[in-house]
């Protein structure tokens, strides 16, 4: 097995988000580099070398990506019922005590209801047998933080009535109380050592997801499926077993390349990062070799030390120019101004 507390540990900056962009499914080119990232250091940190199981580890920790974000989105359902239950114990002491009745505005909310009764959602919390009634706890907890926050106060107070009005209500709560939330952050690395790792990339689409809902769907309204394609799964499979297989091979390139530099004292992130990246471009004709640079280099600006970034952009570029000219890959790269 890869070694789960480096996975736990890995991705702390949060200036992550920039890498990803939103598409119209969830895991994507980007993602899957960052995990093939993560555990083919893991690999490295293991004794057991077993390709097979790393493997394995590698698409169960995208699937948890996923998992993760029809979690977040059924979150905001167990908020709305939450919401529920609190309203008709004050509809029921109003009634009791003679007092008006409590507003229903926040509990019959139009987006938090669509979400609430989407099929898609329904279906993939069912298989993922996890419900937020099982933390009662902490939706008391952020349902006393909304109901004490500016936005809910806004709300609440305003004359607008409209779908637009309440689901962007949601987006504000989310981006304020959810995506920065210690308590839910704690609650989430209980339940799986992935998701602290995948919580500020999730974050991202589910934001997007809640600006893409149309009230016309009703309960229709398309979720962000797992994959675009088998193809995606194929290149997580594909990149990440070049990576190891023909290790030797393009570390011997990177020797090749800059004969001027000592690797023992490099980074041994800096030498993993390169090694992907060489397979990238040698196992996948599609990807421009420009691509594969600046992906590569940014994902080494939050893993690596400072001086990462600059020195495997011109590495990489040393090295695919090296391989061009010397036959092995037969792809173009721009010429440098």
């Amino acid at each position: 097995m890869c070694n789960r507390g480096f996975i736990r540990t890995f991705a702390t900056d949060k200036s992550i988000t920039h890498l990803f962009l939103f598409k119209e499914f969830m895991i994507n080119r980007e993602l899957i580099r960052i995990k093939v990232v993560q555990l083919t250091y893991a690999y490295y940190q293991n004794g057991s070398k077993n390709i097979d199981s790393a493997e394995k580890e590698l698409m169960f920790s995208l699937s948890k990506a996923y998992d993760l974000y029809i979690y977040m989105l059924a979150l905001i359902v167990g908020i709305t019922q939450e919401a529920r239950r609190h309203l008709e114990v004050a509809q029921s002491r109003a009634q009791r005590e003679g007092l008006e009745q409590p507003s229903q505005k926040f509990v019959y909310n139009r987006f938090a209801l669509q979400l609430e009764k989407n099929r898609m959602l329904q279906d993939l919390v069912e298989t993922q047998k996890k419900n937020w009634s099982d933390e009662p706890e902490f939706l008391k907890k952020i349902y006393t933080q909304i109901t004490e926050s500016q936005a809910y106060q806004d709300y609440m107070a305003s004359s607008e009535d409209s779908y637009e009005a309440d689901r962007e209500l949601w987006r504000k709560l989310y981006r304020t109380l959810i995506e920065n939330n210690e308590d839910l952050d704690a609650l989430l690395e209980e339940q799986s050592i992935y998701w602290n790792d995948d919580k500020e990339i999730v974050d991202t689409f589910v934001v997007k997801t809640i600006k893409r809902f149309e009230e016309k769907n009703d309960s229709h309204q398309e979720l962000l499926p797992e994959y675009n394609s088998e193809e995606d799964k194929e290149y997580a499979r594909k990149l990440f077993r070049a990576s190891i297989m023909h290790a030797d091979e393009y570390q011997h390139f990177m020797s090749e390349a800059s004969r001027n530099w000592d690797f023992s004292r490099l980074a041994y992130m800096d030498i993993v990062i390169m090694q992907i990246a060489i397979a990238e471009m040698m196992t996948f004709p599609s990807i421009p070799i420009n691509v594969t640079i600046n992906e590569y280099m940014e994902i080494a600006k939050l893993y690596s030390t400072p001086r990462s970034a600059g020195y495997i952009n011109g590495m990489l570029d040393a090295i695919a120019r090296h391989l061009i000219n010397s036959g092995h890959l037969l792809k173009h790269i721009e010429e440098k101004h």
